[in-house]
């Protein structure tokens, strides 16, 4: 399999660092606006993977030439590394060029303009669903959301459905921690810009007799007890696109998503949007040359540390996972599937540090069974499109296990 990765940030550092442990890849292009950083990632590969991967420069923002470099470079599929902005060129870009694609963050949401909290405008995900019979024609598969959240969650949801239980009532994706960030006060693990947007919209929930709605930012706080020495953490409702995919391909009453913020980082989201510095919309400010128009989330994002470099200063564990409430012959059950990360050990085994290492496992998974045909599909799919258990199985291979506590 030839794939072009467009993004050499954290998560797409981390994903050739993963990848070049495994022999389904036959070459794998790093592609990145900034030609120096895919560079530095395939440089730190050594030279024992230097036939496998080469590095170039490119704008994600560009649709003609990611469609030109799929197709000079005899790609087999596109991997979407980037940040959701850059979702619709790739995404349109790999249907042109006729290859797979393969993203781990859906396109934009656009809140309702009279009810955001209330009812949804623009969901995540539906511009790329609405060109599912393009890629039905086409004879590809367009895999959106085949990170850890979503991505490991959504194939947990599946697992958990068709296995676990014969009635679901509930699915929640809770996601908790306990990182810390030696010698800062405010140093996300994850990119900020994506945090910024999926925890300040509206989240959305879904009930099957209501179909999907929104509530306010932060809300139906609760207190869950997290695996493997985490321990309790508060989560709150938070836009995801779990939420969005789940109910497309699994029976579930009622789906949610909930994530461990904690007062603190709630307390500074909601600051950034009180200054309006969460915004993505322009502003003039004067600069060397004259005006310059900057985005304020972008000025926020330029002034914290890239959570790529974290990881020797970071400590602790990081825990994904699905919650599932239902019946299992005739008796009341519940599960949590998970899967936990400690920053010591992917440090330690790849170098990255712990939230990007386990967003960018999945993907390379995912890859692997597409290249061997154990996931075979045309047209727009989420991770439960597909039978779970390869997945799951060829996740404990890569040497990272999950693990499944019954509750109650």
């Amino acid at each position: 399999m030839r794939v072009l990765l467009v993004g050499a940030g954290g998560v797409g550092t981390a994903v050739t660092r993963i990848a070049a442990r495994r022999r389904f890849l036959t070459h794998m292009v790093v592609a990145d606006y900034d030609l120096a950083r895919a560079e530095a990632a395939v440089a730190a590969l050594g030279d024992e993977h230097g036939d496998r991967f080469s590095a170039r420069r490119l704008d994600a923002s560009d649709g003609e030439a990611v469609r030109r470099m799929l197709a000079e470079q005899r790609c087999d599929v596109l991997l979407n590394a980037t940040d959701p902005r850059f979702v619709m060129p790739l995404f349109e870009a790999a249907l042109a060029a006729g290859t797979h694609y393969l993203d781990m963050a859906m396109s934009l949401s656009v809140p309702h303009t009279s009810r955001p909290h209330e009812e949804c405008g623009v969901k995540l995900g539906d511009d790329q669903f609405a060109l599912t019979g393009r890629w039905d024609e086409s004879g590809r598969v367009a895999l959106v959301g085949m990170g850890v959240e979503p991505g490991l969650s959504d194939v947990f949801a599946r697992y958990a459905a068709d296995e676990l239980f014969d009635d679901v009532e509930e699915i929640g994706v809770r996601d908790g921690a306990n990182l810390t960030v030696e010698g800062y006060d405010f140093a996300p693990s994850f990119n900020i810009w994506t945090t910024i947007e999926e925890c300040l919209n509206p989240p959305v929930v879904f009930e099957k007799d209501r179909g999907w709605f929104t509530t306010a930012p932060f809300s139906e706080p609760e207190t869950f007890d997290f695996p493997e020495g985490i321990g309790p953490v508060e989560c709150v409702n938070v836009e995801h696109e779990e939420v969005l995919l789940i109910p497309r391909w699994v029976d579930a009453r009622r789906v949610t998503f909930k994530y461990g913020l904690g007062e603190d980082f709630i307390a500074k989201l909601r600051t950034l949007h009180e200054l309006g510095l969460d915004s993505t919309a322009k502003v003039t400010v004067p600069g060397a040359d004259g005006p310059v128009g900057v985005s304020p989330r972008d000025v926020v994002a330029a002034c914290l540390p890239d959570p790529a470099t974290l990881g020797d200063r970071m400590t602790g564990k990081t825990c994904a996972g699905t919650w599932v409430k239902g019946t299992r012959d005739g008796a009341a059950r519940e599960v949590y599937l998970y899967h936990v990360v400690d920053n010591e050990w992917s440090m330690r085994e790849y170098g990255s540090q712990a939230v990007v290492w386990q967003t960018a496992v999945n993907p390379v998974v995912a890859l692997e069974l597409l290249a061997t045909g154990a996931w075979q599909g045309t047209g727009v799919l989420g991770p439960e499109a597909f039978p779970p258990r390869p997945f799951l199985d060829l996740l404990t291979e890569y040497g990272s296990p999950w693990g499944l506590r019954e509750e109650g």
